[in-house]
């Protein structure tokens, strides 16, 4: 008689069994439509300051796409402490709008544009954006009232048409002649890491803030902007003309 070798199964430990049994109770809220539009696909965020104007103002309502650069420690409530790295990861492009937690204080998310990736040296000459040694392209634009990007009742504000080398194209506000950074040192950007800008560059803190912001980690990327869904003005009317793609 030929003897068969028993095979026994590690008895599951009391924690896994919770594990478990919380995991099989949250595969309906999981699964619910809601909840992977929200923390899969899309989040919302709205705008509570001026650094991005003209593009993004006070009182829009924007989606970030989470699956633009994958997902990582902050793509989620508390996935901070469950994540190492990034899954799907993909890196922003020049001109991208995202959204991001400063390595400073990652308590707080941020909205800025993308201009400067790993390797690049950025430098800001008299309040112009220099990318390796080269002027990014610019054309002056008709000025507006300064009032809501400057913060002053009488200002009034430039605009510039910004070109990125890969044809990202924007508008950027000058409040002020030689503002306290339109004059840099060149930050060179290091691996793993991005340089973003306000594109209203005289009331923004960025990248150029070593003690606030600096050079982001690509693994503290929440999402890219792609939408704004509702805008209200200072009198809580609806901007309908502002409704629509960001670029």
């Amino acid at each position: 008689m030929t003897t068969l070798e028993q095979t026994t199964r590690p008895r599951a430990r009391p924690q896994e069994w919770k594990a478990i049994v919380v995991l099989i109770l949250l595969i309906p809220v999981l699964w619910s439509p809601p909840f992977l539009f929200r923390f899969f696909l899309y989040q919302p965020f709205s705008i509570p300051s001026g650094s991005m104007m003209p593009t993004l103002m006070t009182g829009d309502y924007v989606f970030a796409s989470k699956r633009a650069y994958g997902y990582g420690p902050y793509s989620f409530p508390f996935a901070s402490s469950l994540i190492s790295g990034r899954v799907f990861a993909a890196e922003p492009e020049y001109g991208d709008i995202v959204v991001f937690r400063p390595p400073k204080d990652t308590s707080v998310d941020y909205v800025k544009r993308v201009v400067g990736l790993p390797g690049d040296r950025i430098q800001m000459r008299h309040g112009q954006l220099f990318l390796n040694e080269k002027p990014v392209a610019r054309v002056a634009l008709k000025e507006t009232d300064g009032e809501a990007a400057c913060g002053t009742d009488d200002a009034k504000v430039r605009n510039w048409r910004e070109t990125l080398p890969n044809g990202a194209s924007y508008v950027t506000y000058d409040c002020v002649d030689s503002g306290y950074y339109d004059n840099t040192g060149v930050y060179t950007v290091p691996p793993g890491h991005f340089f973003v800008l306000g594109d209203n560059r005289d009331n923004s803190t960025d990248s150029r803030v070593m003690t606030a912001i600096g050079f982001v980690p690509m693994d503290n990327l929440v999402g890219r902007v792609t939408r704004i869904i509702w805008s209200l003005d200072d009198d809580g009317e609806l901007r309908f003309e502002r409704m629509g793609k960001v670029r």
